[in-house]
């Protein structure tokens, strides 16, 4: 099954088989699409990091992480691309996501009923900031990146501005789950889309089951 989730139908990405047919179902769907996903052992993706991570929220919640494996089709930058290890040929992308072997990769949530398939970023922050149980932050910080780690959960990167205002200095840890303590104005943005309500608490935190994915091994 192949869901197209760019905002008009048009013709799909080279190396899709004719018998293929996108589903188009529009920018980040909702439960519209759990009836695709019922019938089907693979969901091909054709859209943004954020639209991935919209049809993995429906995976999740009609508990069918374990038995359909996603592929993914980026139609834009983002960061799922590398960290899934996707070719760069868009033939071999399209093969990869049609026939590779299942590869268990973890799964990030968060305390707001999503999930972070790429990565996460807040900009500027004042806050606290544990990953398990170690202090990473405390104060300001230029940013705090998120990203998916293989070995872990959570892979959590720390910046501040070096003196005399030249380039950043970066700490990055590595651990279960981060937990923010956050002030009034830091923004929230999840796989390209910023969260639209004020937080002063937020989590990111691995999931108990992988997602399994259609990636070189």
């Amino acid at each position: 099954m192949v869901l197209d989730c760019r905002p008009e139908p048009a013709a799909p990405p080279p190396g899709l088989d004719p018998d293929d047919a996108p589903r188009h179902v529009g920018p980040r769907p909702g439960k519209t699409i759990d009836p695709l996903l019922t019938g089907t052992n693979r969901a091909i993706v054709l859209g943004t990091d954020a639209d991935l991570a919209a049809v993995t929220v429906r995976l999740l919640r009609k508990d069918l992480l374990a038995s359909v494996t996603v592929g993914f089709l980026p139609t834009a930058p983002g960061r799922v691309a590398r960290l899934w290890g996707l070719p760069d040929d868009p033939a071999a992308r399209a093969d990869t996501a049609r026939n590779a072997a299942p590869a268990p990769t973890p799964l990030v949530r968060d305390d707001a009923g999503g999930v972070l398939i790429g990565r996460g970023e807040l900009s500027p922050i004042h806050a606290t900031v544990y990953v398990d149980a170690a202090l990473v932050l405390r104060g300001a910080a230029s940013s705090v990146q998120v990203e998916p780690d293989p070995d872990h959960g959570v892979a959590v990167a720390v910046r501040h501005r070096r003196l005399l205002g030249i380039g950043h200095r970066e700490t990055i840890t590595r651990g279960r789950a981060v937990q923010f303590g956050l002030r009034p104005g830091s923004t929230i943005v999840r796989d390209g889309e910023t969260y639209p309500r004020p937080m002063d608490r937020w989590t990111f935190y691995r999931h108990t089951a992988p997602m399994w994915v259609a990636r070189p091994r």
